[in-house]
């Protein structure tokens, strides 16, 4: 980096402005082929690029004179682009000085021409984006781009990435939450080298990934592909480094999963311990599913049975998905339940064994899998049955969440809302760690 600090510290000399702030630390087959990708879910965090007439204006004297500290304050993730040339940052912290603006972190990323500083800022409550950005730009910023900040982005850099690779050493279906929450507001897609159900095979990518402005390609640990995309902001060089170095660590490690359980009593008095499940658990998923009525198998995979066991393997994949197992006190598997990111939207899938239907396997097993949803920041889930699926209509009506219900070609897809649901822990932790990641399921069935 071509510029010193010490021009922040020059610039701020004399002005209660600056602070570093340090905290602790996403046939029906036809309808399945269409829902390949999935991400991690994403919120809509108020980001804007600002226009040039909102990023620009005619100079106000008034905006260099300090004002009054008010009581409120409000918190800002700004990214703009300066001059790589001596006084281009010093000239901007003043300018933001002047407005009463406290930088607490900067993050240079240094382009082939300029250089992207990234702020967190707090600024007067009454200070509007518009107009913060109007002030960067007479300062010499430009392609300036601001969205609300809030707790959680106090924690500086290092201390966030080293966070996210721990918690991805841990458990391998955190990567695509880890990238998400390392680049911002983002679509995660992870394409398997051999796509479930035949289809197109994803076009490979060089070892080094690629990196084509607002859109990154790494290469996946089990040879897929693994895509980013963030329309509203180009990716710079800096983040792609990251995001890669992640990957990478992601594949040394390989497959692994927490091996955390819990122990259940049912009404009746049965126990039954609730897990996380990998491919390790392939044949006995296949067996359950062999004892397994033609008609629960029907209703989960909305398809031939003979394809059930087609996807099993790759819903087992910690790379793909999260799956819990159910298990009765005799060790055998008597179901299973997946959580999956669907683009911006979260699935969960059940498939319980017909001799444990309807002795609150399926109700269980789904009030963990919501738990690690709230704990993931979905806003919402959904199941996909159909009406004739009274068991899992149920199990979503105990949710005791507000529900919506739609016909899809034929098919009933209830979606549970979970903004007003508090995590927790006991439920989403205590079973499995965090966790998180993106693959692809078959829909819906009775619990």
């Amino acid at each position: 980096m071509s510029r010193d600090m010490s021009e922040v510290t020059r610039a701020k000399q004399g002005r209660p402005v600056w602070a570093v702030v340090r905290g602790s630390v996403e046939g029906f087959h036809t309808w399945w082929t269409r829902r390949h990708g999935h991400a991690p879910p994403t919120g809509d965090t108020d980001a804007r690029s600002l226009s040039e007439e909102q990023q620009a204006g005619p100079s106000d004297e008034s905006s260099a004179r300090p004002e009054a500290v008010p009581v409120e304050s409000a918190l800002w993730r700004m990214r703009t682009t300066v001059k790589d040339e001596p006084g281009s940052l010093a000239a901007l912290c003043t300018a933001l000085a002047g407005r009463r603006v406290d930088i607490l972190s900067l993050q240079t990323h240094p382009l082939a021409e300029g250089t992207v500083d990234e702020f967190l800022l707090r600024a007067p409550g009454e200070l509007m984006a518009s107009e913060l950005a109007r002030v960067v730009s007479l300062a010499g910023g430009f392609d300036t781009w601001i969205e609300r900040a809030d707790a959680h982005d106090l924690v500086d850099a290092p201390t966030r990435v080293l966070g996210l690779a721990a918690r991805t050493a841990l458990d391998a279906a955190e990567l695509p939450l880890a990238l998400r929450q390392l680049l911002g507001r983002c679509t995660i897609r992870q394409l398997p080298a051999a796509p479930v159900g035949g289809g197109r095979r994803p076009e490979g990518v060089p070892v080094e990934g690629a990196l084509e402005e607002t859109m990154m390609r790494l290469r996946a640990p089990d040879g897929g592909v693994i895509t980013v995309e963030r329309p509203y902001l180009p990716f710079t060089p800096t983040e792609f480094a990251r995001a890669r170095a992640l990957v990478e660590l992601d594949a040394r490690l390989g497959p692994r999963v927490p091996h955390s359980q819990d122990v259940l009593t049912l009404p009746e008095g049965n126990e039954i311990t609730m897990r996380r499940a990998d491919a390790r658990d392939l044949e006995a998923a296949k067996a359950m599913q062999e004892r397994c009525s033609a008609r629960t198998l029907g209703m989960r995979y909305h398809g031939p049975v003979g394809d059930a066991d087609r996807y099993l393997n790759h819903l087992l994949s910690p790379r793909f998905g999260r799956t819990l197992a159910v298990q009765s006190a005799s060790g055998r598997v008597v179901g299973l339940g997946h959580l999956l990111w669907d683009g911006d939207e979260t699935e969960v899938a059940l498939l319980i064994e017909d001799k444990w239907q309807r002795r609150g396997v399926g109700g269980e097993l789904l009030e963990r899998l919501v738990a690690m949803a709230v704990e993931a920041g979905c806003a919402s889930v959904y199941a996909v049955t159909q009406a004739s699926n009274t068991g899992m209509v149920a199990a979503m009506r105990g949710l005791g969440l507000p529900l919506d219900y739609q016909i899809e070609e034929g098919t009933l897809v209830i979606t549970a809302r979970l903004d007003a649901l508090p995590v927790r822990p006991e439920d989403a932790v205590g079973v499995t760690g965090r966790l998180s990641s993106a693959g692809e399921v078959g829909k819906g069935e009775a619990p």
